[in-house]
């Protein structure tokens, strides 16, 4: 029997409130207009003496240029869950845009998992595009190719199992190399989708968030999340809802910007 994981979401920064659903939604597949903000996770993965962190987030200057709400630094967000982010021993990537890949160098210790084909799309022919290459800042490129000459980087082509109940799964869509999750839990496989799908309407809905490489990719990768959750609405995690924060419990009480993915959701 595999070993099972407590699993946190940290929120570490949001967009203005007023941003507008179409915004979230392919053109045509919204017909009604009214606030949706995004909120911007890290995940962590930890018990069985194993601790994973699954992307790294951003910091101030990231903030400043995408006009983004910087509520923590990861690696502060990170230390109030008791976590010292330059002892971290492995992160896991699940792709190399801005908001999943940033602030690299606070885990000066770990080992990055990322699949091939991110890096082969993060550096390659579709980055002569810039509806693209948008999403990714040059630096952040550029010091994940650094780790690999360091070293640092382990890849991974389509499916791996890290540790006994953590694997990876490439699904693509968002990105050409966009990996989720799969983490075993008391109450049972829970995936985190990274950008898979940022809001879980956009999965129901079959509605592709409109930063989208492949399309097709993207909407057999809902069906695939749903596969590995067995079927579980709430084993489904999205990467950018604010919904995440209101419906699990806190890690610590009073402060909601971190939760407990691994414990039921406080509502249906």
């Amino acid at each position: 029997m595999n070993p099972t994981y407590e699993v946190l979401a940290l929120r570490y920064a949001t967009t203005d409130p007023d941003r507008p659903r179409r915004e979230n939604f392919m053109p045509g597949m919204d017909l009604h207009d009214a606030p949706m903000p995004l909120d911007y996770y890290i995940w962590v993965i930890r018990g069985h003496g194993r601790l994973l962190v699954v992307d790294t987030g951003f910091g101030k200057d990231a903030a400043n240029e995408r006009h983004r709400t910087l509520l923590h630094e990861p690696a502060a967000l990170l230390k109030r869950a008791g976590i010292d982010a330059a002892a971290v021993p492995d992160v896991i990537l699940t792709h190399l845009h801005y908001d999943h890949a940033g602030s690299l160098d606070a885990f000066e210790g770990a080992t990055f998992h990322l699949q091939d084909e991110e890096m082969r799309y993060a550096t390659g022919r579709p980055m002569c595009h810039a509806c693209l290459r948008a999403p990714f800042n040059l630096r952040d490129v550029l010091q994940a190719v650094g780790l690999v000459h360091s070293g640092r980087v382990r890849f991974h082509d389509g499916v791996a199992e890290l540790y006994p109940g953590i694997s990876l799964h490439r699904v693509g869509g968002h990105t050409g190399g966009l990996q989720v999750v799969r983490v075993a839990t008391d109450r049972g496989p829970l995936v985190l989708a990274s950008d898979a799908f940022h809001f879980t309407e956009n999965r129901l809905r079959r509605a592709p968030f409109p930063i989208v490489y492949h399309i097709g990719e993207m909407l057999e990768g809902y069906r695939r999340c749903e596969e590995l959750a067995g079927g579980c609405e709430d084993l489904l995690i999205p990467g950018h809802d604010p919904d995440v924060r209101e419906r699990w419990p806190a890690l610590i009480p009073g402060f909601e910007d971190i939760v407990r993915l691994d414990l039921p959701p406080l509502r249906d």
